[in-house]
């Protein structure tokens, strides 16, 4: 009876339960690339009318663009930890890109407490002292607008893209997101034409979960690939 004892341990000890030493968390590398326009951009009065002539007319509307994948769960992570980290991701992209406050550039609050804390003084950086040196755009965490040249026309913000989570080893889940958002933006200002445009922006990101993500709600955002347009190559689109 001693000598199987253990034997009988190791069988019903779930496979996800194996654990090795997290991995350091690494700093977020990100990639901005503006879109300039062929020709002249289109615009309406009425938003609606632009979608649906447009590639985002068969897009869901908000959060519904964002949904969650069918998951399984992996070799070390069971269905709920998989699900925790697809639910966090998903709920980092609404923040960073749906949210009226922080595309206004009213707030970043909402988008930093989902952040693994190693990453933290990045992100503050990022904002305080803006550079495109691959580090510290703000656009590489979060998508705003300039509020002295744009505001949001419509709330119904235009998305389509998918979400994939993946065990790398015992102790990290990865989730790839890649989302295209459209924006029905009209210009502010004095003489501002009171048309409506679309704006839209593709974003690529990478995020990592160690165990105590999982456990805390936030993740590692590891890659940011960001493409944005209509803008001039020439304009600064760090911020």
């Amino acid at each position: 009876a001693a000598a199987s004892g253990p034997a009988i341990s190791v069988a019903v000890r779930p496979p996800y339960q194996t654990s090795a030493a997290p991995q350091p968390v690494e700093p977020l590398r990100m990639t901005v690339i503006p879109l300039a326009p062929e020709g002249r951009v289109p615009g309406h009065a009425d938003a609606e009318y632009l979608y649906a002539h447009s590639p985002a007319a068969q897009y869901r509307v908000g959060a519904e663009g964002i949904p969650l994948p069918a998951s399984r769960r992996t070799a070390h992570f069971s269905d709920s930890q998989v699900v925790s980290a697809l639910s966090t991701a998903k709920d980092y992209i609404v923040r960073s890109s749906l949210d009226p406050d922080v595309l206004a550039g009213n707030q970043v609050r909402a988008v930093r407490v989902l952040l693994d804390t190693d990453q933290l003084d990045q992100f503050d950086q990022s904002f305080a002292h803006p550079a495109a040196d691959g580090r510290h755009a703000p656009t590489g965490w979060l998508v705003r607008f300039d509020p002295a040249q744009a505001r949001l026309a419509d709330g119904r913000i235009r998305v389509q893209g998918s979400l994939q989570a993946a065990e790398t080893d015992s102790s990290t889940l990865e989730v790839t997101a890649d989302h295209t958002f459209v924006y029905a933006l009209r210009a502010v200002g004095a003489g501002a034409s009171e048309e409506t445009s679309l704006f839209t922006v593709r974003r690529e990101l990478h995020f990592r979960f160690d165990r105590d993500d999982l456990r805390m709600h936030t993740a590692q955002l590891v890659v940011s690939y960001v493409q944005a347009g209509p803008l001039s190559c020439a304009e600064d689109s760090t911020n």
